[in-house]
């Protein structure tokens, strides 16, 4: 539920949805944007989110898609299921022109399916094939008209045409010169056209000197338009030749559009799959303009903006140069309603307006300016309560309909609604509005709401501080100039700055002593007692938050043991019963084999080869059990390293993380791969490896591959063989200096060097015990003392 019926215009979507509307191509994506609307499920919001995503990515990436030619034919395409109607040429023009542009979508979705699968769900119920296209494209030129070769009829009787125009146009400009030879025509006039027939201008008083029909007249009425009787014949075949034209022009569509019919269900489906495109076309390029993005989606009620931006007013302060100031709001399970207060005109509606507007455009399936780490949740209903909604028509007060407002969100508010509340209570006397606007916060607290509030009102921000899940918010406001921040600092109360505003403002300071007066120290002691019980009802969260999260990793590790336990005990189990049963067997066919030796050596009578013999089988029975055991402690080595996005393998293809270099995976001997770098070979630490898929090589392999020798020689060129890691914490160095020798590798460089100071020699330390466990490098030492000594590490690689 929406509440009030003018929520949109309250909160400033109508404007939203009229800047998606002038992004559509056509009346197709328009009308869609006309009828969009608030989702309350959240399978049916997120492949609406997930589809302009994806647009996004397809501007970014850079890749063509159609852009032009999203034409409607809705007002004529349903004249093909007349029997003997056909579409004129200009028409036929618009459906081949936006045939073209559905079948280049269809084709671009096929392409790229893996990359924007829920683009390519559209594109599913299209089933449109080519062929009427083709059809159609075949009589109509790139111009809109018929081509020449539409029927052997029509080009005859084009050919038939062109001559007779043609000597008609020799006969008459015989005709003409002799005129002008004579005087008769105007200066600087010329034959032209008159009701479809060839004529001279003569001058009105020679009239009579030429023979022929007058056709028209100058609007002086000073030349006439004479048609030569001469031309007489040669006019009227032309003009046959033309009737004759028209109606092969007329056949020729008319077949064209039994053609059509047909297909009409398809085309239906065809040009709703276009709009749709339009559409989500729109709500992209708008995404761009203000810097939208889909935050991280949860099935749940949850708002986490960070750096959030409300859109118009971005829009707007972008065309004077402005930035907006961030929002970063948080409304989850213990922190469900937010009470905003602090000086006038310092942000707080701004701030309430941003919340609802965002929270609606993103249940819109619109894109919204936060931070990408952002988490957003859904809600079922949206109240708003904000400006002044004076209704004469209804004989209702500001302060009335302020109270009809509540009403209605009191009976319809649940724990899947999202209130929000300006200037809660005011519009009446203030000790009474504070008190019903109290009560009020009460009962929707009591119903488990999320809310957004601005208040002025004690009574309002003490509420957040007695009762949980409740949290004030602040406007901050710079003391020293006496000018709003318009930042939202989450925790605290914040001050009207009432009397410090009147004291910028100018009013007489004997006016402000008097009111300072009258307000008493009570009241100074009250607004710090307030910060100080909101800090430390912070301090106490905070503590209960580590308490919890201390308690949940205790569990955690106590879980995980009992399972280890009980894993090891089992596998103790089976490790004996299998050593026994092995044991058993290795005596029993050891027995045997000493058996059948000592027999041996009897039936011989000690003769040495039977002896050397008999002695040779025990030792090769004692290598085949030693071989044994050896492959049972291969068996328990690390099972092959695994990449998050998919096991990395011999002959994938892989990239180097962070950056365009691709490569094919040769081998791989534990954490590490030996990968082909174009005509390179490198070892490359297997986490710092992604694998490709197939659908990504083949948009990455042509830029990758193609550019690897020339990249290779330019990126050799401006190595640089020493990296400075000084100033850097250890973390950050060793990341560092883990790229710096990936690409040392990759591009041959047998020798690079660390510069990371003296100091205490803690940096350097860490990190020669990093680089001491890989392979690849060979050796470590200081750089020459004059060089640097200690404070460099030479690094020699394999």
């Amino acid at each position: 539920m929406i509440l009030p019926l003018d929520f949109e215009q309250r909160i400033g979507f109508d404007k939203i949805r009229d800047l998606i509307a002038a992004e559509c191509s056509s009346n197709l994506g328009k009308a869609i944007v006309e009828k969009m609307g608030f989702i309350r499920k959240f399978e049916k919001l997120e492949p609406l989110l997930l589809q302009t995503d994806e647009f996004l990515k397809i501007f970014q990436s850079g890749e063509y898609f159609p852009s032009s030619n999203y034409i409607d034919v809705s007002h004529f395409i349903k004249r093909a299921k007349v029997n003997g109607a056909f579409f004129n040429e200009e028409e036929f023009f618009d459906l081949k022109l936006s045939l073209k542009t559905i079948l280049d979508c269809i084709s671009f979705f096929d392409e790229w399916e893996e990359e924007y699968p829920n683009l390519f769900g559209l594109r599913k119920a299209v089933n449109l094939e080519p062929d009427l296209y083709k059809a159609i494209d075949a009589k109509i030129d790139d111009r809109g008209g018929l081509r020449n070769n539409a029927s052997p009829a029509l080009q005859q009787i084009r050919g038939d045409i062109f001559k007779a125009q043609a000597q008609l146009r020799r006969q008459v400009e015989k005709i003409y010169k002799q005129a002008a030879a004579n005087k008769y025509t105007p200066e600087d006039a010329s034959i032209t056209v008159r009701d479809g027939r060839i004529v001279i201008p003569v001058l009105a008083e020679y009239k009579r000197r030429v023979k022929g029909f007058i056709h028209d007249q100058s609007g002086t009425g000073q030349t006439v338009y004479i048609e030569p009787t001469e031309a007489l014949e040669l006019n009227n075949e032309v003009r046959e030749l033309q009737y004759a034209e028209r109606r092969e022009i007329v056949k020729i569509l008319t077949q064209l559009t039994a053609l059509v019919k047909p297909e009409l269900e398809n085309l239906d489906k065809a040009y709703r799959f276009l709009g749709i495109v339009d559409f989500i076309r729109a709500k992209a390029r708008f995404a761009q303009k203000i810097e939208a993005v889909l935050p991280q989606l949860f099935n749940s009620r949850l708002i986490e903006y960070r750096n959030a931006q409300h859109p118009l007013l971005k829009l707007s302060l972008a065309e004077n140069g402005k930035k907006v100031v961030p929002l970063s709001v948080e409304l989850k399970g213990d922190k469900r309603i937010l009470i905003i207060s602090g000086p006038n005109a310092g942000g707080k509606s701004v701030a309430l307006k941003t919340v609802g507007l965002l929270q609606y455009m993103l249940q819109c399936g619109l894109l919204i300016p936060v931070h990408p780490d952002s988490k957003c949740g859904v809600f079922s209903n949206l109240f708003i309560d904000i400006g002044d909604q004076q209704s004469i028509e209804n004989d209702l007060s500001t302060y009335s309909s302020h109270l009809q407002n509540m009403k209605n969100f009191l009976i319809n508010s649940n724990k899947q609604t999202l209130f929000l509340i300006d200037e809660f209570g005011t519009g009446t006397e203030p000790r009474f509005g504070g008190a019903i606007a109290e009560s009020i916060l009460e009962e929707l607290y009591q119903q488990k709401a999320f809310g957004v509030i601005t208040t002025h009102y004690d009574n309002i921000k003490n509420f957040a501080v007695k009762n949980q899940n409740v949290i004030n918010g602040a406007m901050k406001f710079d003391e020293r100039n006496l000018e709003p921040l318009y930042e939202l600092e989450i925790g605290k109360p914040g001050s009207s700055f009432a009397i410090e505003v009147a004291e910028k403002m100018g009013i007489p300071p004997a006016i402000l002593n008097k009111a300072k007066d009258k307000i008493g120290t009570e009241r100074v002691n009250y607004d710090k007692l307030l910060n100080q019980l909101g800090k430390e009802k912070r301090e106490l969260e905070a503590k209960i938050k580590e308490i919890q999260k201390k308690e949940g990793h205790l569990e955690k590790s106590a879980h995980d043991y009992e399972e280890l336990n009980e894993f090891l005990k089992t596998q103790k189990k089976q490790i004996i019963i299998e050593a026994k049963q092995e044991a058993k067997s290795i005596i029993k066919e050891a027995n045997k084999r000493v058996e059948q030796a000592i027999r041996e050596i009897k039936e011989s009578q000690a003769d040495k080869e039977r002896t050397k013999k008999a002695r040779k089988q025990i030792s090769e029975f004692d290598k085949k059990v030693s071989i044994k055991e050896e492959e049972k402690v291969n068996k328990t080595k690390q099972p092959e390293f695994k990449a998050s996005d998919g096991e990395i393998k011999i002959g994938d293809y892989v990239r180097i993380k962070g950056q365009d270099t691709i490569g094919e995976v040769l081998s791989i001997h534990q954490k590490e791969a030996e990968i082909m770098l174009g005509e390179l070979k490198s070892k490359i630490k297997l986490n710092r490896l992604e694998r490709m898929s197939k659908t990504a090589m083949k948009k990455e392999k042509k830029k990758s591959f193609s550019g690897t020798s020339t990249g290779m020689i330019e990126r050799s060129t401006n190595f640089n063989h020493q990296i400075d890691v000084r100033g850097m914490r250890a973390e950050e160095a060793i990341q560092a200096v883990d790229r710096f020798i990936d690409d040392a590798l990759v591009l041959g460089f047998n020798e690079v060097s660390i510069l990371h100071g003296r100091g205490d020699g803690i940096l350097r330390k860490f990190i020669r015990d990093y680089l001491r466990q890989y392979n690849y490098v060979k050796s470590m030492k200081n750089e020459h003392e004059e060089r640097g000594g200690d404070g460099i590490t030479l690094v020699s690689l394999n």
